[in-house]
């Protein structure tokens, strides 16, 4: 709902206003000086001020001035009588919108208020494009080969172009917020706003103000209007992360939000209607939180309509390669000075696959960024990574499985081959590639596969 400003020293004049404009589906606030005014404008999502030009305290041109020192581009209408017109026009010449003359015609206001509306509307949006590169997103920061992150692309593809609420699944640093932007910028509503809220961030008096928004007066320290997320997510999507931490009371209020489609600021009585698509992701399984009572149950199934479940790096290690590649050239376009990387080590290589990755892919692009710091040569060595990485993949191996009956010779070839497979499947097959993970020549590889008859679909 687009808010309109009123400021008027003149008692009558802000309630007729509020009326003529709120009839026409604006929400009014007011002022009857200067001063509150500013206090407004700097503590409100406003869309318009439409102000008198002589008031005691401040008059017009200084209100208008000291607007456009905080935003720029929010409009502003003076409202001036015959004896000012010259100031009106000082007023133009200094940001202000247009001007219209005292006693007005109400329809004349009306389509002055609905130009500077859409004027405004337009220069928001593109201030919003100005901040987001849509092709970003259009899963060129998702990056994957494997059958379970081909699955994922194929899923963002198909539900896409629906407004059907998404539940995100996967581990802390598994990449769900990317997901959730892929969705959004591949969808109908690429073009409105894509809002993020962390539901594990803030309190939950804090986080109720943040998700609806407050209206003046609604709680010590509200001294002005705010408008919520979901206001501000009108048209595009909302995406909830951490989902699993809302308190019982905002499940209840989320929950009517998804099934009526509005809501009520804190402190309001008028519902607003929205129009947005919720993404929702968790790092616990939500299923399992319902079980033990902690989450509802029938918000659950009513945030879980699509279920997208994010694998762990761990699963997927065939997309090491490419993430690390991928996150050296971004991290090789920021550097300034330097040498210029082009990979990693071999040694380093194994380590990576090797490695637990309890961070998943936000803990890689860590690593790799360090080693890009710390990197003296053309290539990231291994003393460029975490020592803390290094001293989780050099731990002792554990041979407590091993039966005491086994005979070495069985043992042995029973590591190489599940060494082999593992090194097949991630070069995709590529056996020079293998052999290089390995650690051993060509021709030494293709003498164990023939010994363990194993077929390599070699490349």
């Amino acid at each position: 709902m687009e808010t309109v400003l009123i400021v008027d020293d003149e008692k009558n004049y802000p309630p007729i206003l509020s009326a003529i404009l709120e009839e026409e589906g604006y929400e009014t606030l007011t002022a009857n000086n200067g001063i509150t005014a500013l206090e407004i404008v700097q503590n409100s999502d406003l869309d318009l001020v439409l102000t008198d030009m002589k008031m005691p305290l401040m008059d017009g041109i200084e209100l208008l001035e000291r607007i456009k020192a905080i935003d720029p581009d929010l409009p502003v209408i003076m409202m001036t009588a015959h004896g000012t017109v010259e100031k009106a026009v000082e007023a133009m010449q200094k940001g202000a919108y247009n001007y219209i003359l005292k006693p007005f015609n109400n329809k004349s206001l009306i389509i002055y208020v609905k130009k500077a509306m859409a004027m405004y509307s337009v220069v928001k949006e593109n201030r919003r494009l100005r901040n987001v590169v849509e092709l970003q997103y259009n899963f060129g920061n998702l990056i994957g080969k494997s059958n379970v992150m081909l699955n994922v692309f194929e899923t963002i593809r198909k539900i896409s172009p629906s407004s059907a609420t998404v539940l995100i699944e996967g581990e802390s640093g598994t990449g769900k917020e990317l997901v959730a932007k892929s969705i959004h910028f591949n969808s109908p509503r690429r073009d409105k706003a894509f809002i993020a809220v962390n539901c594990s961030a803030l309190a939950e008096n804090l986080l109720e103000s943040e998700l609806f928004g407050h209206e003046k007066g609604a709680f010590t320290g509200a001294i002005s209007m705010k408008k919520g997320r979901f206001e501000l997510a009108d048209g595009g999507s909302l995406f909830l992360d951490e989902i699993s931490e809302l308190s019982q009371g905002l499940q209840v209020k989320l929950l009517r939000v998804l099934q009526e489609r509005n809501f009520e600021r804190v402190g309001g009585i008028k519902p607003i209607i929205v129009d947005i698509r919720i993404i929702a992701a968790t790092n616990r399984q939500l299923i399992e939180e319902v079980k033990q009572g902690r989450f509802r149950e029938d918000l659950f199934y009513r945030l879980n309509v699509i279920n997208i479940v994010i694998p762990p790096l761990r699963q997927r290690l065939e997309d090491i390669r490419l993430l690390v590649d991928h996150f050296i050239k971004k991290y090789a376009a920021e550097r300034k000075t330097g040498p210029n990387i082009t990979g990693v080590d071999t040694d380093v290589e194994r380590l990576l696959y090797d490695y637990t990755w309890p961070g998943n892919v936000r803990e890689l692009e860590n690593a790799i960024e360090r080693a890009m710091v710390l990197c003296t040569g053309d290539k990231i060595r291994v003393f460029d990574l975490p020592r803390g990485f290094k001293d989780n993949v050099y731990g002792p191996i554990r041979f407590d499985g091993i039966p005491v009956t086994a005979k070495l010779y069985e043992t042995l070839e029973l590591v190489e081959k599940v060494m082999i497979e593992r090194a097949l499947k991630i070069t995709n097959n590529v056996q020079s590639h293998a052999a290089e993970l390995l650690g051993i020549g060509k021709s030494g590889l293709n003498q164990k596969l023939k010994k363990f008859n194993m077929d390599a679909n070699s490349k």
